[in-house]
């Protein structure tokens, strides 16, 4: 794979992070990256302004969704209907390994002692087996979500390869204004409250008032998982270095399991 360093990333900033989330997305699929970018969903509050942004590219993109064993019910049926609503063909659906988790998390209460090390293994170390085949992926982090988003580019480097975050300057008011729009369906769990959507032990609605975020791992002063920290970096290249670490679960195609 072809080195990217943070400069390259940079390059791509100052020439491309102007564009609209849409043109961004052109330029990746068709130029910069073809054949070789995906894009990770975690199918949450707000995923369908992505994948609809996606979809009108190019339908075909692969959709990475790490399936944790923690996730609510809801957004496994969102995450079906979406794929259907927009004709995405290549949901790869990735899961932690069964014999990690025996070791480490035998009893899947992890999370109540040890919730970077739950975000680890069911996470992190997934995420970098499923976007180890590409050069680039797409996310939906916006610099509005939370404070430690409010510098976010729309390219960064992570190790050889390119992060893009095409609604990085995107507003809850332009989410909301895309939804109506374009009549994208809603996870259900965004009606009880739910502004930010991780696995269901460490998701709360969010108060009045508080950032969109605050309702994961409430109380603690955690606010990523670490699929976006420099930990993915590192678990990449022992990725790379040794091979797949995890198998991948079912493609959905169209919203259904094949």
């Amino acid at each position: 794979m072809p080195e990217v360093d943070a400069f390259d990333a940079a390059a791509l900033e100052a020439r491309h992070g102007q564009l609209s989330a849409l043109r961004t997305i052109e330029l990746a699929v068709g130029s910069l990256f073809p054949g070789e970018v995906a894009a990770v969903s975690s199918f949450g509050a707000d995923s369908a302004v992505l994948l609809h942004l996606i979809a009108q590219v190019d339908r075909h993109v692969p959709i990475v969704f790490l399936d944790t064993g923690k996730h609510f019910e809801e957004t496994l049926r969102y995450r079906d209907a979406l794929a259907e609503d927009f004709g995405l063909t290549d949901i790869r659906v990735i899961h932690p390994d069964a014999a990690v988790l025996q070791r480490v998390d035998p009893s899947g209460r992890l999370h109540e002692s040890d919730v970077e090390a739950c975000c680890h293994v069911r996470k992190v170390e997934t995420m970098a087996r499923g976007v180890e085949p590409f050069r680039a992926w797409f996310t939906g982090r916006k610099r509005h979500q939370a404070e430690t988003r409010a510098a976010l580019p729309v390219f960064e480097a992570v190790g050889p390869r390119i992060r893009i975050n095409p609604l990085a300057s995107w507003g809850a008011a332009d989410l909301a204004d895309y939804m109506q729009a374009h009549e994208l369906r809603e996870n259900p769990l965004v009606a009880y409250g739910y502004l930010s959507i991780g696995c269901f032990p460490c998701t709360r609605p969010v108060e009045q008032g508080q950032d969109a975020r605050s309702g994961r791992w409430a109380g603690q002063a955690k606010t990523e998982c670490g699929i976006h920290l420099g930990g993915l970096e590192q678990t990449l290249g022992q990725t790379s270095q040794s091979g797949p670490v995890f198998q991948s679960g079912p493609v959905l195609q169209s919203g259904k399991t094949t």
